[in-house]
């Protein structure tokens, strides 16, 4: 999360026009709960007491997300459109696309946000896209700031069915995928640079000092008091500089 923030406190502080994308898996199973997620159930704290998970918090709102056997995303989009719905729509047609190359048509959700549970996948709103079947793969959340956009997002791939029903009562959706880490990230990240086609990418890294900060930082999120351990893996992300109608490098 720290790492997510820093992504976004750098476009801003470098008044950056173009976007980038970062992909994680987590080291171990973690469960994050939005910035104003309040009276998390007791037996979320159970298990974090156990040592079954660890618990996050998100810059970004929404409901808790369990992060273990998926993919997650961060996205920091300068400028964008300020209207949420539009916003969502703009952010994750990407998504969309590349999904649609694996044969899986998603669409965004049409429940009332009001409506949602602990659980961010046990509803599916206007932020959220879902499958034929009505399945939810992807749960995605905002947080605005200067007109800079950082959307998380969770891709639903292989979710461990014991602990999801231990944590949240019901079983988790019912997703079939044949393609791996490597190959979605791939998939994802050329239709990403699809989206914006004005732009030159290229692969970035964090610097030794960014780690540092964010290490310094880190705790303001983890609800572990165990902060020695990085949540995350790995710490890469593409950037882009404007570049006319140049076709994007790869």
């Amino acid at each position: 999360m720290a790492l997510d923030m820093l992504m976004l406190e750098k476009a801003i502080s470098n008044s950056e026009d173009s976007p980038s994308l970062r992909f994680y898996l987590w080291d171990g199973a973690w469960l994050s709960i939005g910035k104003n997620q309040r009276n998390l159930p007791r037996h979320w704290i159970s298990n974090l007491n156990k040592g079954n998970l660890k618990i996050v918090r998100r810059p970004s709102g929404g409901n808790g997300v369990l992060h273990a056997g998926g993919l997650t995303y961060s996205l920091v989009w300068p400028r964008a459109p300020r209207q949420r719905h539009s916003a969502y729509v703009k952010a994750s047609k990407w998504l969309i696309k590349g999904f649609s190359k694996l044969g899986i048509k998603l669409q965004f959700g049409n429940q009332d946000p009001n409506s949602c549970t602990h659980d961010c996948f046990s509803t599916s709103t206007e932020a959220d896209l879902v499958d034929s079947n009505g399945q939810k793969r992807i749960g995605s959340a905002q947080l605005w700031r200067k007109g800079y956009l950082l959307q998380h997002g969770e891709i639903l791939l292989n979710p461990p069915k014991k602990l999801w029903e231990g944590l949240f009562q019901s079983k988790p959706p019912e997703v079939k995928m044949s393609v791996t880490y490597n190959e979605l990230t791939k998939i994802l990240t050329n239709s990403f640079k699809e989206n914006w086609p004005y732009f030159q990418w290229e692969q970035c890294c964090f610097s030794k000092e960014e780690l540092l900060i964010a290490k310094k930082k880190s705790n303001q999120y983890q609800l572990d008091l165990d902060n020695s351990s990085s949540s995350t893996i790995p710490i890469d992300f593409i950037s882009a500089t404007t570049c006319g109608n140049a076709i994007p490098k790869g």
